[in-house]
């Protein structure tokens, strides 16, 4: 999953593609814990978020499958809610609990390789990850060079248009340029007489770190921006393009094309929204969600300073990755490899498709992951047109920074978008705070 799900009827819906038989058994029981001898199997505990619904049932068919085709290692998942796993990776390492495999949130891997919990691939896994794997999931997955573990679900962001709105106020289709933007978010926004917001021409949204730093920073990303430094010491994002960013955003609210307290995620699907950025999870929420009216959505890739600008957008992902405290770690390695990267028969247009189970688990459940291979087979010719520019982008998408600290500067950041959107700062006050905290988050010794 992504790192934070809005509530009310927003899961992931499955597609219409089939997994391989074997990836759709029930049940994930194993035996105890094991020393390996004869009689007495290998038992690795794999610590996840997928701890309810579609993400649960997913995984729990490779999972079965395994269990049923190796006699000597048995795997055993717990799950956990995503708000409290990074807590619990944490408490449980200290306790002398810690799991065998982790999938965390690739956005803690440098706090977490910091704290030594995660060890790194051997080599012949690390060339592996290198080769199968786009360049953002690939980095996503390392910390200093050195990759920790196998790419799991990947997000890009791209623009979401409700071309009916679009198309009312004289808009032949996406804006493809921020002037083009600005200018679209303007003409489509609407109120009523008493001022109450009826159309939010483009949505900015505080709904939760990752939908409102999210958005920033795939704006950010189009820039060619950063927030954090390439040496992970300080902040960025006090820069041209930075500034640049802070400025559209404050323009769009300024002049009421933006309204910032209205939830996109009820308001999009209600055609209250004419345009948002998020990431590819949110189209199967769509589907579900808008019914017919889902004909109106189309989804482009994000919008960049100039028309001759090369694409740039943000990309988030989870992986899998072995515990330093494993005592099984070849045994952990060689079930992850068997996971992400061995290639099953799935049913296509094209005879004879395979992809890796990782991917088929994925798309079951509305998802990518970094195998654009795997992608294009699962998603075939005739699937939902909105997921190509989620696809194409994981070609030059640009992962969040994974530093030591990440996710305190990603809460500070929000916490200054926020205080720009509602006119608390100004622009230049934004950046400099922003500088100034998530600086001093950089500088802790972790």
């Amino acid at each position: 999953m992504t790192p934070s799900r809005p509530a009310g009827g927003l899961s992931r819906r499955h597609f219409a593609l089939s997994l391989p038989s074997a990836l759709l058994s029930s049940g994930c029981a194993a035996p105890h814990r094991g020393t390996g001898r004869p009689g007495d199997p290998i038992v690795l505990t794999l610590l996840s978020h997928y701890a309810s619904g579609d993400l649960k049932e997913a995984l729990r068919g490779p999972v079965d499958e395994w269990n049923a085709t190796h006699d000597r290692v048995k795997v055993r998942t717990t799950a956990v809610e995503f708000t409290d796993l990074l807590t619990t990776l944490m408490v449980r390492q200290a306790a002398g609990r810690g799991a065998d495999i982790i999938h965390p949130y690739c956005l803690w891997n440098g706090q977490l390789v910091r704290a030594g919990l995660l060890r790194p691939a051997p080599r012949e896994h690390a060339e592996e990850i290198g080769r199968g794997y786009g360049k953002a999931a690939v980095g996503a997955a390392s910390v200093a060079g050195k990759v920790y573990g196998y790419p799991t679900e990947v997000q890009t962001y791209a623009l979401y248009c409700n071309e009916r709105l679009l198309r009312a106020a004289g808009i032949g289709g996406p804006p493809r340029t921020w002037r083009e933007l600005e200018d679209a978010a303007r003409r489509t926004a609407a109120r009523d007489r008493y001022g109450n917001t009826l159309v939010q021409g483009f949505g900015l949204s505080a709904y939760d770190d990752s939908t409102t730093v999210g958005q920033t920073l795939a704006l950010l990303s189009a820039a060619r921006g950063r927030f954090v430094s390439a040496d992970g010491r300080s902040t960025a994002i006090d820069s041209p393009a930075g500034r640049a960013v802070f400025a559209l955003e404050q323009r769009l609210v300024v002049q009421g094309a933006s309204a910032p307290g209205v939830n996109v995620y009820q308001a999009f699907p209600s055609g209250q929204v004419a345009m948002v950025i998020s990431a590819g999870w949110w189209t199967g929420s769509l589907k579900s969600l808008m019914g017919e009216d889902y004909r109106d959505v189309r989804v482009a890739p994000v919008p960049v300073p100039e028309a001759d600008d090369a694409p740039a957008t943000l990309s988030t992902g989870f992986m899998l990755g072995v515990n330093t405290a494993s005592r099984y770690p070849r045994e952990a390695w060689e079930f992850l490899r068997w996971l992400n990267t061995e290639k099953v028969g799935v049913k296509s247009a094209r005879k004879g498709a395979t992809a890796t189970r990782m991917s088929s688990l994925q798309v079951s459940v509305g998802s990518l992951t970094g195998r654009a291979d795997d992608m294009r087979t699962l998603l075939g010719e005739d699937g939902d047109p909105n997921l190509r520019p989620f696809l194409d982008a994981l070609a030059y998408a640009v992962p969040e920074p994974n530093v030591p600290g990440a996710q305190r500067a990603k809460s500070l950041l929000r916490e200054n978008i926020e205080a720009l959107w509602t006119g608390q700062r100004s622009v230049d006050e934004a950046l400099r705070t922003t500088r100034r905290q998530v600086d001093q988050e950089m500088s802790r010794s972790w």
